[in-house]
């Protein structure tokens, strides 16, 4: 037999070991305040076990880090002196704010992560019998603006301008924990695997059988249907709707992601998906395509390398971005 031949057979044969040896593992749970799905490609129950703990731990930490609501995290010392004076914080921290930084300067705002200064005056479980006033809308963004983020590179310090302003991640959270997650299993080995952020979504390696791993993009009008289902390698998708949390006043549906320049809550869209390499990056672009609108969006997504994004409209039309593969 020829030797390229036997060595093809058997690399063939080892593959074929090595996918039956594999076996996916998942477990469920609540962290971050949200559902999470952490699936991971192993040998064993024992050896998956070991991993999803890791995942967990690695998440558990930068909920510490970022949460608002933890007193003492290094987030809340932010807003606790805003107006007063700067905060040092961990490189990890000052680094994120700076990248979310810079995504506000990229979509001209619709992406703040000093949304949390807003004022509530919107209600979206019911109890609204009418829109808030011009004034109460205007009034209500007067603390929001990520110009007034103030950072100093040399000494890794935070400072908010405005005192009452406050910083939160709601926009981008927990796509970073996913990413951070998903790193840290691929350093120690794990061959494939998925974290799954309540639709935040980041994928490495392959199924068991080698095939891609597939994520279905449901139909937001009707969830038991879905219109394309994705294989994605390396790959972060991040899907959004806002078709259960609205209002409708003089004929107009407004839903509950609010445009953080205006107070004026986003229309026009009830689903987007984004599809990244990073799902930090897919989950703050989704958040400012609904504020943005299907145009200014399409527009935004088709100047970026590497980013696709499917937009369903309240219309129920699907618009998709230039480098989308539709066949799927």
């Amino acid at each position: 037999m020829n030797i390229v031949k036997q060595i093809f057979i058997y690399v063939a044969a080892l593959n074929l070991w090595f996918a039956t040896a594999q076996e996916t593992h998942r477990r469920t749970l609540k962290l971050m305040g949200s559902r999470f799905d952490i699936t991971v490609v192993s040998e064993n129950e024992k050896e998956a076990n070991v991993y999803i703990d890791m995942a967990v731990d690695e998440i558990s930490r930068i909920e510490r880090l970022i949460s608002s609501w933890d007193v003492n995290s290094q987030t809340s010392s932010i807003n606790k002196n805003a107006g007063i004076q700067p905060v040092k914080v961990d490189e990890e921290l000052f680094l994120l704010i700076k990248r979310a930084m810079h995504i506000s300067k990229l979509t001209d705002g619709a992406f703040d992560i000093s949304y949390a200064s807003m004022d509530r005056i919107w209600k979206f479980d019911g109890s609204m019998t009418e829109m808030p006033s011009e004034d109460e809308i205007e009034n209500s963004v007067v603390k929001v603006g990520y110009e007034n983020i103030v950072l100093n590179e040399e000494e890794h310090t935070v400072f908010l301008k405005l005192k009452g302003m406050k910083i939160g991640f709601g926009g981008i959270g927990k796509g970073y924990a996913a990413d951070k997650a998903k790193r840290l299993l691929k350093s120690n080995g794990v061959s494939g695997g998925i974290i799954n952020a309540s639709g935040d979504l980041n994928s490495w390696g392959k199924q068991v059988d080698g095939e891609d791993w597939q994520v279905a993009i449901k139909n937001p009008l009707n969830k038991n249907k879905m219109f394309v289902l994705l294989p994605i390698y390396e790959q972060a998708v991040v899907t959004s709707g806002n078709y259960e949390k609205n209002v409708t006043f003089n004929g107009r549906t407004y839903t509950h992601i609010i445009d953080p320049r205006t107070g004026y809550p986003s229309s026009g869209i009830v689903s987007v998906s984004v599809l990244s390499s990073s799902a930090e990056l897919a989950d703050a672009l989704a958040t400012s395509i609904f504020v943005m609108g299907k145009e200014v969006g399409l527009d935004l997504i088709n100047q970026l390398k590497a980013v696709e994004c499917i937009i369903v409209d309240d219309k129920g039309k699907v618009h998709y971005s230039n480098s989308i593969n539709k066949s799927n």
